[in-house]
């Protein structure tokens, strides 16, 4: 793994809120929190209902953005994500990223309305207050 991949991954690989967009079908943006995290392979996973307008807007659109990593107006380094979203319902996949908040939404890992989104990550940009320039995986 290179350093700026470790480094990335190091960042995202914990369960965090992170900011999601989306293109509506009248093509307006829209942002909105999810709980979230990265694997060593950099994809992000969330999940969320099937039912949910943000799955209406991937099927239209599966292009994303995503920023995470800044816990607070001071942190030191953030992440940009831009990538393609797929939605996952198989039972590997939702047994694999259930955590027990979830039960307040789902009624457990097999809801038939439970599923999660996959962004596969086309570039990230790690900024930080020290560099202006971020450094760029792709």
């Amino acid at each position: 793994m290179s350093d700026l991949k470790h480094r990335i991954y190091a960042m995202g690989k914990e369960l965090q809120l992170m900011n999601v967009a989306t293109v509506s079908p009248d093509n307006k943006p829209r942002v909105r929190y999810v709980a979230g995290k990265m694997d060593q392979e950099l994809n992000l996973r969330f999940s969320t209902h099937l039912s949910s307008p943000k799955i209406g807007h991937l099927k239209a659109n599966p292009v994303v953005s995503v920023t995470l990593g800044a816990s607070h107006p001071g942190s030191p380094q953030w992440l940009q994500v831009e990538g393609r979203a797929e939605i996952m319902t198989s039972k590997e996949e939702r047994e694999a990223f259930w955590f027990d908040a979830l039960g307040a939404y789902f009624k457990g890992p097999d809801d038939p309305v439970y599923c999660i989104v996959l962004i596969r990550p086309t570039r990230i940009e790690l900024g930080s207050i020290e560099n202006p320039q971020p450094e760029v995986w792709q």
